[in-house]
């Protein structure tokens, strides 16, 4: 049974934010699914990372990590958390996601709203990194004074990760 034309009218009669607040709760109280099944002619090698599939999410949906294996679950070969900022931030002010309805898409102006790298990294180590891999997007803070830094220590902090 499809959900999507079931939960479609809940979802739009929701403001776009709040419906995607919505979709991360709900997921994240969903039981990890078993690992997508992808055809062996999927698998692909870039950079030594070796991905399922060449279908992945990118950054922006889950912006602070935390359902990237709920989505893997979902069939993406790659998930790209964030954009994370070393320290958390609230983004720009409301309304800053638009649907486009009619062009089935939407406007995001977030602003880099997430809770900072070191809660999603502590996230991000407790998953099992098992069925696809697991990327992360990485930006400034807007008040940083050294953004330049922000990125030389997130790509250190990041980059011990991949070990998992």
């Amino acid at each position: 049974m499809r959900l999507y034309p079931l939960i479609r009218p809940l979802a739009f009669a929701l403001d776009a934010e709040r419906a995607h607040r919505l979709t991360i709760t709900a997921l994240k109280m969903t039981p990890k699914l078993d690992p997508a099944r992808f055809p062996d002619s999927l698998r692909t090698s870039v950079a030594g990372l070796d991905f399922p599939s060449p279908v992945g999410l990118a950054a922006g949906f889950d912006k602070d990590g935390e359902v990237p294996e709920q989505m893997l679950g979902l069939g993406f070969g790659f998930v790209e958390v964030g954009t994370l900022t070393p320290k958390p931030q609230k983004g720009n002010p409301k309304p800053r996601l638009f649907r486009l309805v009619e062009d089935r898409a939407v406007i995001n102006r977030m602003g880099f709203n997430n809770g900072g790298q070191l809660a999603a990294l502590d996230r991000l180590r407790h998953t099992t990194h098992l069925h696809g891999v697991i990327g992360v997007n990485i930006g400034a803070n807007k008040d940083s004074e050294d953004r330049i830094a922000d990125y030389a220590w997130a790509s250190g902090e990041w980059s011990r990760l991949h070990a998992f």
